[in-house]
């Protein structure tokens, strides 16, 4: 069982969200209100997987993001899932500034999908990444009109805004109904187009969606 600790300061909330992952078949080894309690928590439950919200106590403003960013400091390979009740873009650029390897970003509203939370909990436990939809389409919309991603064509903006979701190339030719060979020659063109260097595959597949992100 993947063990997990759930920062929330809302107890009904905290208590939902814990129900949800434990119905999931994940061990919840901590429930903490705030940023202090659970960075106490990681160091004594060892869990695999952080879901924190971004609004904390006592300042209910950014606190969940940096207890989110010393835990990533002290433990590079923990998973960490931040939740927002708000769709904030500049979080989220900033949760992923340093990387997207097992960090995730949803919105509560779609939380009550077990499968996909379950799932981008897994995501991030295994070393991907999960971005909310909303999250990726807000930040289409933002993109700078002389960013490279403007020589994308219209498929390959897809896949990588799904590339950014955290999806799997397999996930990515079930959903657009695409050969697993389409899917790979489309990432090839998205890293062409944003001249990524061959080099280690899941670099390249980060880099690229760094650079969506940060446009």
């Amino acid at each position: 069982m993947l063990r997990v600790v759930v920062a929330e300061d809302a107890l009904l909330v905290r208590a939902g969200i814990a129900s949800l992952l434990e119905e999931a078949g994940f061990l919840v080894v901590g429930l903490a209100e705030n940023a202090d309690e659970l960075l106490a928590l990681v160091e004594s439950a060892s869990p695999r997987v952080v879901v924190v919200d971004i609004r904390l106590p006592p300042g209910q403003t950014d606190e969940g993001l940096r207890a989110a960013a010393e835990i990533r400091e002290r433990h590079p390979d923990l998973g960490v899932l931040v939740l927002s009740q708000h769709l904030e873009t500049g979080y989220a650029a900033q949760l992923f500034e340093r990387g997207a390897r097992g960090l995730g970003y949803l919105l509560k509203d779609n939380v009550l999908d077990l499968r996909e939370f379950a799932g981008a909990v897994r995501r991030v436990a295994a070393g991907g990444s999960a971005i909310d939809p909303e999250v990726v389409e807000r930040m289409v919309q933002r993109r700078r009109r002389s960013s490279k991603l403007d020589d994308l064509t219209e498929r390959q903006r897809t896949v990588l805004s799904l590339m950014a979701q955290g999806r799997s190339n397999q996930a990515i030719g079930e959903r657009l109904a695409l050969t697993p060979r389409t899917v790979e020659a489309h990432i090839r063109g998205i890293f062409a187009k944003l001249e990524l260097e061959p080099t280690l595959e899941d670099h390249r597949r980060v880099l690229a969606v760094l650079a969506y992100l940060r446009s």
